[in-house]
């Protein structure tokens, strides 16, 4: 008897591949969809969305279920893609896989497949979930893979209709699981590159969008040690890219990002990976959301992660409105504006919010 009816976003992947077939054998009504969300000339070195439809029908005939097809792209452009470049605009690092998960994956898709009569949709993300009177969203089985750190936007409702069936797995399961079923993918690689756009060389790509204006790498002296191309190209932390040689007077330790002075158009740097000015006892962040809602209270201890696969960190936080203050128990390195801080309390997801 039929669970009922659940779209799977059916990637090219092993994950989503393996997380269809369970489905299935869980005994759903199984179909699949397939999101191309960016316009890409076919020619493009870099447009890969023909061989991974290929790869995704492959999958879905192997285990007989439809495949549809839809394009969000105006979706990710409108509610993703501005304002990951607002974001590197203002000289912050955005994460763009956490805004699709919201914006399209979780809302775009979602909407899509509920009108098409699903009862929910389905992933092949690393992450648990449980409804009772409201939802909540656990930590997955494999440490490595969970992928709670860019779920935690989602909300009540997205929870209420979504399906993770690889959160008890982990992912040499998943493969093993995948090469039984005789899939195509079963070796495919994982990929690691921004949400729908894939992989590129980065500051080529967003040179098209955004002009570069060099200026000078500074030690926090003031002393002129090298330029940089554009503020937007580095990150907090960032070692390889830099391009300082020798400097006159200095160890021969690698030089880090430590700051940006947006004012003045200087990258700060310094020497050493465990450099004093690389690391902070505390962080404010905004744009907070809170899973369940809202918050667990107005201060409370909790667990975070400034980024994903991080050790979770003991923290205390404080809440004020529409801001949040966390004072970290041991400093956190590379703490970094417009990416998320996690909140965590016993494996499960409390919400976070982006650092400002």
């Amino acid at each position: 008897m039929s669970k009922g009816k659940v779209i799977i976003g059916l990637s090219s992947g092993v994950d989503s591949a393996v997380a269809a077939l369970l489905l299935k054998e869980q005994g759903w009504q199984v179909e699949a969809l397939f999101m191309k969300n960016w316009e890409e000339d076919d020619d493009s070195e870099y447009c890969s969305a023909a061989e991974d439809l290929a790869d995704a029908r492959s999958v879905a005939d192997t285990l007989d279920i439809p495949l549809h097809t839809m394009n969000f792209s105006a979706e990710y452009w409108e509610r993703v893609f501005s304002y990951f470049l607002e974001e590197y605009k203002a000289g912050r690092t955005p994460n763009p896989d956490i805004l699709c998960n919201r914006e399209i994956k979780f809302r775009a898709f979602l909407d899509h497949a509920l009108d098409r009569g699903a009862d929910c949709i389905a992933t092949g993300h690393y992450a648990r979930a449980t409804c009772d009177e409201s939802c909540h969203l656990l930590q997955a089985e494999d440490d490595n893979k969970n992928q709670t750190y860019f779920l935690y936007m989602l909300g009540q409702h997205a929870l209420k209709h979504s399906l993770f069936p690889l959160g008890g797995l982990t992912k040499p399961q998943v493969r093993k699981i995948a090469r039984e079923a005789g899939f195509s993918n079963s070796g495919k690689k994982d990929s690691t590159g921004i949400c729908f756009i894939g992989e590129r060389h980065f500051r080529d790509f967003l040179s098209t969008y955004l002009p570069a204006s060099p200026g000078e790498i500074q030690t926090p002296d003031g002393t002129v040690i090298g330029r940089h191309q554009g503020l937007m190209y580095y990150t907090l932390g960032q070692r390889q890219g830099l391009g300082i040689g020798g400097v006159a007077g200095s160890e021969e330790a690698p030089w880090f990002v430590a700051g940006k002075d947006l004012e003045h158009n200087i990258l700060i740097a310094v020497q050493g990976h465990d450099h004093p000015l690389l690391f902070s006892g505390s962080l404010e962040a905004e744009q907070l959301h809170w899973i369940s809602g809202s918050p667990p209270g107005r201060a409370f201890e909790a667990q975070a992660r400034c980024r994903h696969r991080q050790p979770l960190q003991d923290c205390k936080v404080v809440v004020e409105d529409r801001f949040m203050h966390v004072d970290f128990r041991l400093p956190q390195r590379a703490v970094t504006p417009g990416q998320s801080v996690v909140l965590y309390s016993n494996g499960e997801c409390l919400g976070g919010g982006v650092i400002r």
